[in-house]
């Protein structure tokens, strides 16, 4: 009833406002909370342990504003962000749009954020631990080194997150996935972990991730995973959204440019995902985003390959409660197909 309520009074209202009272609601505490998880899909991953693999992606909270209302609401883990240096306005609006009739949203959001300053502040006010809390790394579009822009972002933001993912992949800052050809991917990789490794000393080292697009092809996602294994990084998110545009989209608002997320990018970020899996023989951590809506989807991602999985778009069309949804649901499937954790479920089906 909470979600129905709540959506109807959201999808009244553009886009983007909706998401900006969608985040005021969680700092509000106006949402449902967690259900106790099933020991069955705990995730022991990086030295921690997640209580199921469900978490939500990177533009959600762009701003650090409800991480813990968002742990508190079912989530296993949060990324915030992107981050980058100095705040961005982001792209004129319109820039976000429901594409209803498909269950998927475009947009060309263009790394709006406040900063690193005022994100590194508001953490800093935070009770909890960081583990669980994920920055997603960007860089200023009028920046003269991007490369130096994820760097300055990881050690503003050191000790107040749990892990760091370098994002090459947002379609909305131009020549960004330019950073994802291999010589310039090699080259960023190693130097924000060499920033991780000069921040940790001999402390625990937060894990780094990047996040790849699902336009990727074959070659390239196999580049990706040899410079994965190259730089040790810890992990690679896969998928962001896409800038195709299936024959299945039946929205008028289909042919808006920037990135398309939800339901459509599920079977492509899926393949992704699987091909990454082989293409790194399970010696990386997958996650696996793109068009997950239901604990079928999850599992279809955890099997392809995924030790954690995030959602984002899916919130937007099935309420709050889908977090604590999705994970109780799994744990049943989980134990259908004879596994006593969802951990002997990963890469199965690779």
């Amino acid at each position: 009833m909470f979600d129905r309520l709540a959506l109807s009074a959201l999808q009244a209202l553009p886009p983007e406002t909706a998401h900006r009272f969608a985040l005021r609601a969680l700092r509000l505490g106006v949402a449902p909370k967690a259900r106790p998880s099933d020991p069955a899909l705990a995730v022991n991953l990086w030295g921690l342990r997640f209580a199921h693999p469900i978490g939500v992606a990177a533009g959600f909270d762009k701003n650090a504003e409800a991480p813990d209302a968002l742990l508190a609401m079912g989530a296993a883990f949060v990324e915030i962000g992107a981050v980058t240096p100095r705040p961005q306005a982001g792209n004129p609006r319109p820039r976000l749009f429901r594409l209803a009739e498909d269950r998927a949203a475009i947009n060309r959001m263009g790394f709006n954020n406040r900063g690193l300053d005022a994100i590194a502040a508001r953490l800093r006010l935070r009770q909890g631990p960081a583990d669980f809390i994920g920055a997603n790394l960007g860089a200023n579009k009028d920046s003269d080194d991007r490369m130096s822009d994820y760097e300055t972002v990881l050690r503003g933001l050191w000790g107040q997150v749990g892990f760091f993912t370098v994002n090459v992949s947002s379609p909305n800052t131009e020549k960004l996935r330019d950073l994802q050809g291999a010589d310039a991917l090699t080259e960023l990789l190693t130097r924000v972990v060499a920033a991780r490794d000069e921040c940790a000393e001999a402390a625990k080292k937060p894990p780094v991730l990047v996040k790849i697009a699902p336009d990727l092809s074959d070659a390239e996602i196999d580049a990706v995973a040899r410079i994965a294994l190259e730089t040790k990084l810890d992990g690679i998110v896969a998928t962001n959204t896409t800038l195709a545009r299936p024959d299945t989209l039946c929205s008028p608002l289909a042919k808006e440019s920037g990135g398309l997320s939800g339901a459509p990018l599920f079977e492509r970020s899926t393949e992704v995902l699987r091909s990454l899996r082989r293409a790194v023989g399970g010696q990386v951590p997958l996650i696996g985003v793109g068009g997950v809506s239901t604990a079928a989807d999850a599992y279809v991602k955890i099997k392809a390959g995924a030790s954690l999985v995030q959602l984002y778009t899916a919130l937007a069309y099935q309420g709050p409660s889908l977090l604590s949804e999705i994970a109780h649901d799994l744990a049943a499937l989980v134990r259908s197909d004879g596994f006593s954790s969802v951990g002997e479920a990963v890469g199965c089906e690779a």
